[in-house]
């Protein structure tokens, strides 16, 4: 369970924990985890400090105008004197996290499994006709290449299998977050193994949910466009309703508009709506004989007028660097086309103050996460012994302790920054509700991020009488406020489902 908050997580080309060689809960790894974790703990009240970003590096990203407005990179943290956790396993949890880990071991392997068939892409065939008859870099190479070190985290891996007109690995697109120079950013990168890189219907959704990513936490965007358009046959799925194909380019202008950074390199077949994406891009590079722009190919060419000519006449990067100026740096590599890239995210005029001090590492072993993740949702362990497992040094600072116990808040340091967090420990009762709704109110008061550990267990039915449907009705009211500061709370917030997610009580726990 706990290994599948390192899904899309790759470390020099390697993907943990399926295709990592090391346990995703050693120590090493665990630092990866925090990383991960904190990758995406961005900031987003742009009304109170615009364009400011938590890094999991533990340091500020603003730009310069922001710093020239904001001390903030010159302050000095407050102190953490949060008490320590000391939740150790005692000999009565044995049988439970015996079963846990046994559990948590099974999903672990069918994650790698499922992980192992969406890197195969396209398959074994469409990856040799793109790498040996197309001599073109696989999406996975490109990223390593673009990226510091390597790594990135990815965005929902597994979407597009098991859908009824069949598996689409990666819903055709690999999407994330990674950091280029130092500067974190959203990548929406095709993967032309599948379908010659052709937009599904789920294609279009997981590109629109990575450009939220990016206007949300005003985040700078890179596009590898390696694209064939939209996959016809399901075009009644794509084109016509607000949130479909349309809407890419829609959110490109934008994000344009908020002076969000975007960039584009066309690293193979932009045709039809894909020639829009690179277009629209504030700065684009473009590879020489393998990058493309057209709207129609050079059969739609022959067919409406009977003229012949090759794809590098009708939009190679010769003519678009030379003659339309579509594109702005001509590469004759697709290594030379990311060393632009890069040295394009470094004219950004972002600023990175300097490092944090170093983190402490939890008290208890991380390695015990595994035996702590339940495989029966009507008993679960005391969730004070996941957080001392996952905040820096075991700390915590609890919030209305002994008020509401069956939800557990209050504030602790992961990877060296500060967060609050809201944990399920049982049922999501009126009191519990109550104290929810004043702590979520106290971080966005704070500009404190919001961690929210999700393990809601599946409601027995309640008696029909009119004390108990007082009851209910109260602890719905309380529910209902506790929704409202969730939703308005403006502070990042994240969810971690660590064991069951049904019913009302979900709702409050789901931002």
């Amino acid at each position: 369970m706990y290994g599948c908050l390192l899904r899309g997580l790759r470390t020099k080309g390697r993907l943990c924990p399926g295709g990592y060689d090391v346990d995703p809960c050693t120590p090493t790894t665990y630092r990866f985890l925090k990383r991960c974790l904190h990758s995406i703990i961005l900031g987003v009240n742009t009304c109170r400090r615009p364009l400011i970003h938590i890094l999991s590096d533990g340091v500020w990203q603003q730009p310069v105008s922001a710093c020239l407005m904001s001390t903030r990179s010159q302050r000095k943290r407050l102190p953490s004197a949060f008490p320590v956790l000391d939740e150790s396993l005692k000999p009565i949890h044995n049988s439970v996290f015996e079963a846990n880990l046994k559990n948590s071991q099974a999903c672990q392997q069918r994650y790698s499994e499922l992980m192992k068939k969406v890197k195969m892409g396209g398959g074994e065939n469409a990856v040799k006709r793109h790498t040996q008859r197309n001599k073109k870099m696989l999406v996975t190479d490109r990223l390593c290449m673009l990226f510091d070190d390597g790594y990135y985290l990815e965005l929902s891996p597994f979407a597009g299998m098991g859908l009824p007109y069949g598996d689409i690995p990666s819903a055709g697109c690999i999407t994330g977050i990674g950091q280029i120079n130092g500067l974190w950013c959203v990548f929406i990168a095709n993967d032309a193994t599948v379908s010659a890189g052709t937009a599904y219907p789920i294609t279009v959704k997981k590109q629109l949910r990575a450009q939220d990513v990016a206007i949300q936490n005003r985040l700078p965007c890179v596009y590898l466009v390696d694209s064939g358009g939209a996959f016809l046959p399901l075009q009644s799925e794509i084109f016509p309703d607000k949130n479909q194909g349309g809407r890419t380019f829609y959110n490109e202008a934008i994000m344009s508009a908020l002076k969000i950074p975007q960039v584009s390199v066309v690293c193979g077949s932009c045709t039809a709506g894909g020639a829009y994406i690179p277009t629209m891009a504030e700065e684009t590079v473009m590879v020489h004989r393998i990058g493309t722009i057209f709207l129609g190919g050079p059969p739609l060419v022959k067919a409406a007028t009977g003229e012949e000519v090759s794809p590098e006449n009708l939009g190679g990067a010769t003519l678009h660097a030379e003659v339309s100026g579509c594109v702005d740096h001509f590469a004759l590599l697709e290594k030379e086309a990311y060393e632009t890239t890069r040295n394009i995210i470094s004219t950004l005029n972002f600023e990175l103050p300097e490092e944090v001090e170093e983190v402490e590492e939890p008290l208890h072993s991380v390695e015990e996460l595994m035996g702590l993740a339940p495989c029966d949702y009507d008993h679960s362990l005391d969730v004070k012994l996941i957080l001392s497992r996952l905040t820096d040094g075991s700390k915590f600072q609890e919030f209305k302790a002994r008020y509401g116990t069956t939800l557990v808040t209050g504030f602790a340091r992961i990877y060296g920054h500060q967060v609050g967090i809201v944990a399920s420990n049982g049922e999501l009762t009126h009191n519990a509700s109550l104290k929810g709704s004043h702590f979520v109110q106290l971080c966005d008061q704070r500009d404190i991020p919001l961690i929210f550990l999700q393990n809601t267990v599946p409601a027995p039915e309640q008696t029909l009488s009119h004390s108990q449907s007082e009851l209910n009705a109260n602890r719905l009211k309380a529910q209902a406020s506790m929704m409202t500061a969730v939703a308005c709370a403006s502070v990042p917030k994240i969810t971690l489902v660590i064991g069951g997610c049904h019913g009302s009580d979900s709702y409050a726990m789901c931002p």
